[in-house]
């Protein structure tokens, strides 16, 4: 395969050659070093990273497919990641979020891709970062990454995004749902869905409420949407266009970014250390140290001190 010619055209925009980087990174390929060195030697302009989570039913795939077209109104060139959980029994994974953002499906100037979470927790694929710099090379200037959104611990999406968008839907629990498992503190732009049902204005008045004894510089605003009617699409991106200018002043921006490189990296190492410390079952050094804690009085802890500096 020739990997020269694969990201030349992802850098021109070539559908099947963003498809095909990105499954090579999904799927860890033997070459995903040469991939990411070649896509961070010529660094594209840093895409505008947004993520949406919100619990199943409150219509994150409907909201996403009408905040593409609200970007795309204003000429932007816009890339979707779209995370399904996968299956504890089959490994497997309905990618249908694609389903509900046909409308887009023609449009040169939008990549969908959906990916599986292959059992990483957080909301996320474990490749997430490397795709999210496909799309960047790819020229993206707007990239959407919904979550799994599968309860209320699918907050890793606020390291990675430079605004997060909680999603809500009347009926989908009361205020004190809102105020569990940090939902308050990762959302950047709450957005109250399906606001033409029943309840939709106690769920606002809710989450003022809330947001009202979180202290923080940024006030998430609330904006209330009907997206499966394309209404409210242009008041969210006003709101995150506000963030945004919030995050640019206050010196926010550089700090997320720099905060997500470094875990990015971090989450590398500790992936290279855990591959080397799979390779110690049955390794001699261990079970000589593992005969020693339990023979000799030699604590676990000064044993993992001789292990590390034995494989330094």
């Amino acid at each position: 395969m020739d990997l020269d010619a694969l990201i030349s055209g992802a850098r021109e925009g070539r559908p099947r050659a963003v498809a095909r980087l990105i499954s090579m990174v999904e799927n860890g390929s033997p070459r995903l070093r040469e991939i990411t060195a070649a896509l961070c030697a010529d660094r594209p302009n840093r895409a505008r990273i947004i993520g949406l989570t919100g619990s199943p039913g409150v219509g994150k795939s409907t909201s996403t497919g009408m905040l593409v077209q609200a970007f795309r109104k204003r000429g932007l060139r816009v890339g979707v990641l779209a995370v399904d959980p996968s299956s504890p029994f089959t490994g497997g994974a309905l990618l249908g979020d694609r389903v509900r953002m046909q409308d887009h499906a023609t449009d040169p100037e939008v990549f969908i891709r959906s990916m599986a979470s292959r059992g990483h927790l957080g909301g996320l694929s474990w490749a997430a970062p490397q795709a999210l710099r496909v799309l960047e090379a790819a020229g993206c200037e707007v990239i959407l990454v919904e979550t799994v959104g599968v309860g209320q611990a699918e907050v890793e999406i606020a390291s990675m995004a430079d605004s997060t968008i909680v999603l809500l839907a009347p009926g989908m629990g009361d205020g004190v749902q809102a105020a569990k498992a940090g939902i308050l503190e990762i959302a950047d732009v709450f957005v109250v869905n399906k606001a033409d049902r029943d309840g939709a204005q106690t769920a606002i008045r809710e989450l003022r409420n809330m947001i009202a004894l979180v202290e923080r510089d940024w006030k998430p605003p609330i904006v209330p949407t009907v997206a499966y009617r394309g209404e409210g699409g242009e008041d969210v991106v006003e709101a995150l266009d506000k963030h945004l200018a919030y995050l640019q002043e206050s010196g926010e921006l550089e700090r997320r970014r720099q905060a997500r490189a470094r875990d990015e990296i971090e989450a590398i190492a500790l992936a290279a250390l855990r591959s080397r410390f799979a390779d110690l079952h049955g390794d001699r050094r261990l079970d000589a140290l593992a005969t020693r804690v339990r023979e000799s009085g030699l604590d676990p802890y000064t044993a993992a001190d001789e292990l590390l500096a034995a494989l330094g």
